[in-house]
């Protein structure tokens, strides 16, 4: 370990520093974050600088450096393009036994500044020792996108409730045990979706009752299949979960993110061939949450379209279990983009409709005249079956035979597929295309040759390519 790593409070504690340009212009605002009382030694300062200096925010102390402005400071660093009088700063707080810190040059530093994850009051530090502070910045990234931003509320929180956890468990196993329960629960959910009064009701009752579990249920949408379409809230909730239920359209590659040890379900939908009934779904939602587990529900797209979310959260609701929603891209959204169709375009279409080709019995008939209009785009899921009734009614209620048509399969994963040709021909695509596909309907299908951009960076060696035009 070539750096000790720790937190300083510089809470009031006067800092010095040399320097008045933009390098030190970014230290300065870190440690005014940290509430220093920051002290500038600098011939001129930079605009920002200035601004701090006439608003009586730091305290423009010499235009230069003298050994005696160190006598009544916490810490030093020396921040300007003078590399003899970094050194002679540097030399100085070193004889006073100082923490000095050189920015851009490490040997002449005692301590040196890490990238930070600033979730405060919880704060995490990264460092390289200075050797690769590039590297200690993109894993600062990396982590910023992982990290939730309500942890420091969460953290905060905590600090509230120490002192009564401690009350009420004595050992330290226990109240480990509690927090553990507490952030892996549904207190850090209610947190997370800004329910601050609920997250301490569940406290309390936590408290209270110890023994007692908090299940609740969180419906996901895992995007049309690309794990990098995936959104960052939900793999964090899937990173959290004890127990999954997930359709068939959700890939291999989002399922592989789901925590190890997490208990999987297949409860898999697809039009016509159920595995497992809707109702019974929902009962085995609300029966695992029931048992204080962490439920998911990872649905393909986005559980709010053409999903059945609603079903099952209505099913969650009626039960009194607690329940979030984490959006996905639906694939109407998704599998157009990756092939290069614009779903609106000022030019072509100045409306778009998402449609399911697969219905309730007993459902109410569908608007063929409305579909029919010109300059509009028609998305339809779950079509491929009943694409020639679909190619007929458009038809016969005005949309032209002409009219360009695109039957996207596997959107977004590396095999995907688009066939493109006319309404007319639209049974024979979809007859040909593998499924799931996505039906989609109008000019813009047209732009595909020009936009297409993702099948041509994903053929395997060989293939000539992944668009097929029946026009």
């Amino acid at each position: 370990m070539d750096y000790f790593p720790l937190f300083a409070d510089l809470r009031s504690k006067p800092v010095l520093v040399v320097g008045g340009g933009d390098v030190a212009a970014r230290k300065i605002e870190l440690l005014r974050r940290a509430g220093a009382q920051v002290q500038i030694v600098a011939g001129v300062l930079c605009d920002e600088l200035q601004a701090l200096a006439n608003d009586h925010q730091v305290e423009w102390l010499a235009p230069a450096f003298a050994e005696a402005q160190l006598d009544h400071v916490f810490l030093v660093i020396a921040a300007t393009d003078d590399s003899a009088l970094n050194a002679q700063v540097s030399a100085a707080a070193n004889r006073r036994h100082l923490l000095v810190n050189v920015v851009d040059d490490q040997p002449k530093c005692s301590f040196i500044f890490p990238s930070i994850v600033d979730r405060s009051p919880l704060v995490v530090a990264i460092s390289s020792s200075g050797t690769a502070p590039v590297l200690a910045r993109l894993l600062r990234e990396k982590l910023e996108a992982l990290l939730p931003a309500n942890l420091g509320q969460m953290a905060a929180i905590a600090g509230q409730w120490r002192n009564k956890v401690k009350q009420r468990f004595h050992q330290m196993v226990e109240r480990r045990r509690f927090w553990e329960s507490a952030f892996n629960g549904l207190f850090a959910s209610q947190v997370a979706t800004g329910n601050l009064p609920g997250a301490m009701r569940t406290l309390d009752d936590q408290l209270a009752n110890p023994e007692r579990s908090h299940g609740e249920i969180i419906l996901v949408g895992a995007g049309p299949g690309a794990s990098d379409l995936l959104t960052l809230r939900g793999l964090q909730v899937m990173q959290q979960a004890d127990v999954v239920l997930y359709d068939s359209l959700v890939s291999d590659e989002i399922l592989d993110l789901v925590r190890r040890d997490a208990e999987r379900i297949c409860v898999g939908k697809r039009a016509g061939t159920h595995s497992m009934p809707q109702e019974e779904t929902n009962r085995l939602l609300v029966s695992l949450a029931q048992t204080g587990k962490r439920v998911v529900r990872l649905k393909g797209g986005d559980p709010f379209i053409f999903g059945r979310g609603g079903e099952e959260l209505q099913a969650a609701q009626q039960a009194g279990i607690p329940f979030q929603v984490v959006p996905g891209v639906t694939a109407a959204a998704g599998a157009t983009a990756y092939a290069g169709i614009p779903l609106t375009h000022r030019d072509h279409a100045q409306s778009v409709l998402f449609i399911t080709g697969y219905c309730r019995a007993g459902s109410h008939g569908i608007d063929w005249p409305s579909l029919a209009r010109a300059r509009q785009t028609l998305a339809i899921y779950m079509g491929t079956v009943k694409a020639a009734d679909i190619s007929q009614q458009l038809i016969a209620h005005g949309r032209s035979a002409c009219t360009p048509v695109a039957v996207i399969s596997r959107g977004t994963r590396p095999d995907q597929r688009v066939l493109t040709g006319t309404l007319e021909n639209l049974a024979e695509l979809a007859h040909c295309a593998p499924t799931p596909a996505l039906l989609v309907i109008g000019e813009v299908v047209n732009l595909q040759a020009q936009l297409a951009w993702f099948q041509h960076s994903t053929l395997p060696a060989g293939r000539a390519s992944a668009v097929v035009n029946l026009a």
